[in-house]
């Protein structure tokens, strides 16, 4: 089949709708599947959706805690979906209602846009963010954003002073000077599992597409080509092969291994394209994929190993490296093996001393303990961008 023919009349349940995307406007815009996964029996479950430009989706994901003095706490909200709100009201039914929600960064975006909505489908629960927030390109009031007034707390320097300290542990990175705003993430460390909660610092490549990316598999049909011309066959081989790809979009944005033909040749390809439907941008499909495209995705899938994204080691979190290895270090203090990121593959089980190496990168910055061992680089050709 075409990658046209592959169905998405499952998106037309009003179940996904998600009517504020305009707000942030990424794919899947207004149609929104949602991923319930049971990762800690009766304890923590994760909620996945997706989100994308051009067809580079990734996962995007909430967790949920059952706290033992009853209740829930959400770290990160998805977007309030009929479907998402359903699934978190089953788990309401069996262990008690939200009662806290985290906004876990001060500067994700595609994370801040669902907690005010999401927090309207919840009225009696506290909501607590990091410090430090901040909007463009007006500094707005939490309360202009969407948080509601009166039930929205900034986080307390000290874990203990919340109302679920006597369950959790944090710890906040930053702030780390953007130019326009701050660069902040708390991590919460949930005891009685031994489980990290972390938003953007830390990911791991999971070898086949995740299962909430291959509910809907056109954009993994589309990354597979090698011209618009292709007939895309969907098999799991070619949604492999388009998940490797559109992994070297997510973390590169133009991985060095990538030529893009001009217009010219763009747009006379497109009159020959087998699909030349809104949904297939009218045919038009720049990309050449050189020929060892897939030994870049080995090195930075690197066995599934768990690092730091490169546009955080090479944008951000270099700004403060001794800052951002003394809050590795605290969090690797904490007695976890398993660690819930917001993006890509989840669960990860890592100990602390994995955990603390994946933030290797910062040597020569700063000053990592001396069993570390010197850090694997990534291409640089692909870093270039």
């Amino acid at each position: 089949m075409t990658p046209s023919e592959v169905g998405s009349a499952s998106l037309r349940s009003p179940d996904y709708a998600w009517p504020l995307w305009p707000v942030v406007p990424l794919y899947p815009y207004g149609r929104r599947r949602t991923l319930r996964t049971e990762i800690v029996p009766g304890t923590i479950w994760t909620f996945d959706q997706i989100q994308g430009v051009f067809y580079v989706v990734t996962p995007i994901r909430m967790t949920v805690v059952k706290l033992e003095a009853g209740g829930l706490l959400v770290y990160a909200p998805v977007a309030p979906t009929a479907e998402c709100i359903r699934l978190v009201r089953e788990l309401e039914t069996v262990h008690g209602a939200v009662r806290f929600i985290i906004l876990p960064t001060a500067s994700g975006l595609e994370h801040k846009v669902f907690v005010g909505p999401f927090a309207r489908r919840f009225p009696d629960a506290q909501i607590f963010v990091t410090p430090n927030q901040w909007s463009f390109p007006f500094n707005l009031p939490l309360s202009w954003l969407g948080l509601p007034s009166g039930r929205t707390h900034c986080l307390p320097t000290d874990s203990r002073d919340t109302p679920f300290g006597d369950e959790f542990d944090y710890d906040l990175l930053g702030p780390i000077g953007l130019g326009l705003g701050t660069f902040e993430e708390v991590a919460f460390f949930h005891r009685r599992s031994q489980t990290l909660l972390l938003t953007d610092t830390l990911v791991a490549i999971p070898p086949e597409p995740p299962p909430i990316v291959q509910l809907e598999p056109y954009p993994l049909l589309f990354h597979a080509r090698e011209s618009a011309c292709d007939v895309v066959v969907d098999t799991p081989s070619t949604r492999r092969k388009g998940w490797e790809r559109i992994v070297l979009f997510g973390f590169y944005f133009r991985p060095g291994v990538l030529d893009v033909a001009d217009w010219g040749a763009t747009l006379r390809e497109a009159a020959k394209a087998s699909d030349r439907s809104r949904q297939a941008y009218f045919g038009l499909y720049p990309f050449r994929w050189q020929t060892q495209w897939q030994a870049s995705f080995a090195a930075l899938y690197n066995e599934g190993k768990p690092f730091v994204a490169p546009v955080l080691q090479t944008l951000i979190l270099n700004r403060a490296p001794q800052a951002t290895l003394d809050w590795a270090l605290r969090v690797a203090n904490w007695n976890f093996h398993r660690i819930i990121p917001c993006h890509f593959a989840a669960p990860l089980s890592v100990s602390p001393y994995q955990f603390l190496q994946a933030f290797e990168f910062l040597q020569g910055a700063a000053q990592l303990p001396a069993r570390s061992q010197a850090p694997s680089a990534l291409p640089e050709a692909d870093l270039a961008l």
